[in-house]
């Protein structure tokens, strides 16, 4: 039996950033566009809702404070924190354990209002 050897340097073309951007902008595409209106709008009205309050926040906290359901597929909550932070509603705060169950505690953005979007929610 041999072992296994792993090469030092990786292979060439399997790491590129170019090629995750690229289809991380194809998933989140996907995703925003099977995503049901109703829920999007009460997403982000929700998203709105929680960067007026100018406290560090993530999706969980969109779902405990009634602001919106837990969507159908987990998918759908990137592409909506994406509109609102090219919108300058919101911009990343840190890394953080997620509090939904249905994810395990597993690592999730956590996001705040941003200066401007709170000074003109005001």
């Amino acid at each position: 039996m041999t072992q296994l050897q792993i090469p030092m340097e990786p292979v060439q073309g399997t790491v590129s950033a170019a090629a995750g951007e690229a289809a991380k902008a194809d998933g989140m595409a996907r995703a925003e566009a099977a995503t049901p209106i109703d829920w999007a709008t009460a997403c982000q009205n929700g998203i709105r809702e929680m960067a007026r309050r100018g406290l560090p926040f993530q999706a969980a906290d969109l779902i405990r404070e009634g602001l919106v359901d837990e969507p159908d597929r987990p998918a759908m909550w990137g592409p909506q924190f994406g509109i609102a932070a090219r919108a300058g509603v919101i911009e990343h705060a840190g890394v953080v354990a997620s509090a939904r169950s249905t994810v395990h505690r597993s690592l999730c953005r956590q996001w705040i209002g941003t200066a401007a979007y709170r000074k003109a929610a005001a």
